[in-house]
């Protein structure tokens, strides 16, 4: 009974997660429907259940680490332990940290790369025989590489302001790097007469080749990081198959001292050895996944 409390809990967890991410959706079909000429007045008359079964999936996609919840209540259910419960709702946060780190490196690569894009535009339109400032503006408009300091940037080229300066700013974002060297370009071009389309072509030569670099890094790196992660399911693998032969891993595990130390031994080396892997990664130049 105790086992079946922990687990109903869990799901009751999950399930108003999943009912705040289908009332958020349901709202947002709502206002997008009433704008629709004949549209307003009948939506409410069907589609419950693909409504509530969008809303579940939404959740799970939107807030992927939710799910160690019900995955940790199952395992309860199955060891008739609360344990494996509070391991899964402290897993929770580390889980949203490391979402959040990896979605935070895809957002600086991708600003990288709209940094290259601009110096590639920017240049290109210089070539063309268009004035710096306007070539400048019409390319951070088309990458939107300057993000927040964007107004400033075109606010200092319309009206005759340190350019460079408002560049530097832009640069001091994770990503956007990049930037300081257009600034150092612009700042040489409006000194010294130079040409600002060869100072650029050259940058985005440096960049490319530094992004590819890094991205060849990391291919590399990923052979090794596979390796680890399959080393670190093997202890997860080898409590399904005792559990197929009928050994009762989550029994012993769970229910006797000698499979509790066991259990927080294993525990604590699976997490050192997965902090080492990741600080290897991270020492030869690559981002932990």
């Amino acid at each position: 009974m105790t086992a079946a409390w922990y687990a109903g809990c869990c799901l009751l967890a999950t399930a108003l997660l999943a009912f705040r991410q289908a009332a958020g959706r349901r709202r947002a079909v709502l206002r997008a429907r009433a704008l629709l000429p004949g549209e307003g007045a009948g939506y409410g008359s069907g589609g419950t259940g693909r409504e509530a079964l969008a809303g579940w999936w939404a959740a799970a996609r939107g807030r992927p680490e939710w799910l160690c919840l019900p995955a940790s209540g199952l395992v309860a259910l199955l060891g008739e332990s609360p344990l494996p419960l509070a391991a899964g709702a402290l897993a929770v946060p580390l889980v949203r940290r490391r979402l959040r780190a990896a979605g935070a490196r895809k957002e600086r690569e991708a600003l990288a790369g709209r940094v290259v894009a601009l110096c590639e535009a920017a240049g290109g339109e210089l070539r063309a025989g268009r004035q710096p400032g306007h070539a400048l503006a019409y390319a951070a408009r088309r990458t939107r590489a300057l993000g927040p300091e964007e107004a400033r940037v075109l606010a200092a080229v319309g009206f005759g302001g340190d350019v460079a300066e408002a560049l530097r700013r832009a640069a001091r974002r994770e990503g956007a790097e990049g930037l300081a060297g257009l600034a150092a370009c612009w700042q040489v071009a409006v000194d010294s007469g130079a040409g600002l389309a060869a100072g650029l072509d050259r940058l985005e030569a440096a960049l490319r080749e530094q992004h590819e670099r890094r991205e060849g890094l990391r291919a590399e790196l990923s052979g090794a990081w596979a390796t680890v992660s399959v080393l670190a399911a093997l202890p997860v693998a080898g409590i399904g198959l005792g559990a197929v032969l009928g050994a009762e891993p989550l029994r012993v595990l769970l229910h006797t001292p000698a499979g509790g130390a066991c259990l927080v031994l294993g525990g604590a080396l699976e997490a050192v050895g997965l902090w080492w892997a990741a600080r290897i990664v991270r020492g030869g130049g690559g981002d932990a996944r």
